[in-house]
């Protein structure tokens, strides 16, 4: 049985190397280390203090005295009830024996979507820059920037807007239209959407898919209500998310995360497959009415994770 360790911390955690000494002592599995920058992204992926260790996605040592969120560092108690900055070797042990035994609904939400979305993030300067400032002007006022605040940007790194745009295209972080203009900047899209995005009660914007309308919140590390509907009935599924605690309603409401294609831009092989159903019976039915179109139906838990994952890193520096 596949069994996914993630350790969730802060920059220059002094106990991050402690729970990865300790986690080597008992087991050969890869570990992979993911930096959380903002209380609302601590919150959305369950991080109770710094470091966490996700065993298949879950804390395996919370506790109901653990505070519930938050970039501080993380004590933990020992077989004797001693303060330590990390699990013991024992008990790491006898948390993994438990991950090995028990059921796993999905080793890893959303993986296909997961490896496009994290190819397309940017690196270059120029093109990082004006990537970041057309989110942000969606974030704003609801519109990509203006072609000439972008040609004032790209100016400044000796390149040229429309170039730029175009790389921007091609690593399918933005998508243009046939006219070269922005009509799509994940998680934003300029043409309304099944899923409307209202940002800190002031600015009201469409998102691609439903992961994306779930991103708007810890990319920007503030206050979103999201309005959508269920893609099988039509019914209403709304979305408030408020110092870093997303409540659904419907309570039972679920996401599919699928694809029709492993290549292409992903606002043509996926984005219209990714969408809120009231529960798990309306997502099952809907799977298998469009047996074209794989994929997997995600928790609130799991949805509200691949979201983080795959938005709140666009907007560091």
């Amino acid at each position: 049985m596949t069994v996914n360790l993630e350790i969730l911390h802060v920059a220059d955690c002094p106990n991050l190397p402690v729970m990865l000494e300790r986690l080597r002592q008992v087991t050969d599995l890869p570990i992979t280390t993911r930096e959380i920058t903002t209380n609302t992204a601590a919150a959305m992926v369950g991080m109770t203090g710094s470091p966490t260790l996700l065993i298949n996605g879950d804390d395996p040592f919370a506790t109901t005295d653990q505070p519930d969120g938050g970039l501080a560092c993380r004590i933990y108690r020992d077989e004797h009830g001693h303060p330590t900055p990390a699990p013991t070797a024992a008990q790491l042990h006898a948390a993994l024996d438990s991950a090995h035994t028990a059921p796993i609904t999905m080793a890893e939400p959303g993986e296909l979507p997961s490896a496009w979305r994290t190819q397309a993030i940017p690196v270059e300067p120029a093109e990082k820059a004006i990537h970041q400032a057309i989110l942000r002007s969606f974030a704003t006022t609801g519109h990509p920037p203006s072609a000439t605040d972008l040609d004032v940007l790209a100016a400044g790194f000796g390149r040229d807007s429309a170039e730029v745009l175009t790389a921007l295209h091609n690593l399918d972080a933005i998508r243009l239209d046939p006219e070269g203009q922005i009509a799509v900047a994940y998680p934003f899209s300029t043409h309304p959407t099944r899923h409307r995005v209202r940002i800190a009660d002031q600015v009201e914007v469409y998102a691609m898919c439903a992961i994306d309308a779930l991103g708007v919140a810890p990319m920007l590390d503030q206050d979103t209500r999201i309005e959508s509907t269920d893609a099988t009935s039509g019914r209403p599924v709304s979305l408030t998310t408020s110092a870093g605690r997303t409540s659904w309603d419907p309570t039972g409401a679920v996401v599919f995360v699928g694809s029709v294609a492993s290549r292409g831009p992903s606002a043509d092989t996926c984005c219209d497959y990714l969408n809120f159903f009231t529960d798990h019976a309306a997502a099952k039915a809907w799977t298998a009415a469009h047996p074209d179109v794989p994929g997997q139906i995600l928790t609130q838990k799991l949805a509200e994770i691949l979201a983080v994952r795959l938005f709140e890193p666009l907007l560091r520096n």
